[in-house]
C-alpha cells in the first residue's frame, strides 16, 4: 500500500515539474524570438550592455557628436571627469547618474575607436597590405 502511494507521489511531481519545464522553455523561446525581431529593427547605433545611443551620450556629456569619427577627447574627458566628480556618492551625489556618465564616456570612445580602425582599414586597402618586417630578428 505504502508503495503505491509513494509512487504516485513521483508520477504527480514528475508531471508538475514536466509542466514547470515545458512551459519555461517556451516562454524563453518566445522571448527569444521577441529580441530577435527587436534587434532586427534597430539601427545598430545602440550600445549593447547599456542601450545608451551616441545621440543620448553626447547630451549627457554635453560635448557634439563626433563627426567622421573625430572628436576632442579632450574636451569629452575634462566634462567626464568634472561631472563624474560631481556626482561622487560620498560628497552627496548620484551612483546612477555616476554610471551614466560613464557609460556615456565609453560609448563615444568606442565609437571614435570604431570609426579610427574602419579608416585604417580603408587606407590599408587603398595602399596595399605592407606586412610589418622586424630587422633585428
Amino acid at each position: 500500500m505504502a508503495h503505491r502511494i509513494i509512487s504516485q507521489i513521483v508520477i504527480t511531481g514528475s508531471r508538475v515539474l514536466g509542466r514547470a519545464f515545458a512551459e519555461a522553455y517556451r516562454q524563453a523561446s518566445a522571448s527569444q524570438k521577441y529580441a530577435a525581431a527587436a534587434g532586427k529593427g534597430s539601427t545598430g547605433n545602440t550600445f549593447t550592455s547599456s542601450g545608451l545611443t551616441l545621440d543620448e551620450a553626447c547630451k549627457i556629456l554635453n560635448v557634439p557628436p563626433p563627426k567622421g569619427g573625430e572628436t576632442n577627447m579632450e574636451q569629452v574627458m575634462e566634462r567626464f571627469k568634472l561631472l563624474f566628480d560631481q556626482n561622487d556618492p560620498k560628497k552627496g551625489g548620484s551612483f546612477y547618474l555616476q554610471s551614466k556618465i560613464l557609460r556615456a564616456r565609453e560609448r563615444i570612445e568606442l565609437e571614435v575607436r570604431e570609426a579610427k580602425e574602419t579608416a585604417e582599414r580603408e587606407q590599408e586597402l587603398r595602399d596595399g597590405w605592407k606586412p610589418k618586417v622586424f630587422k633585428d630578428r
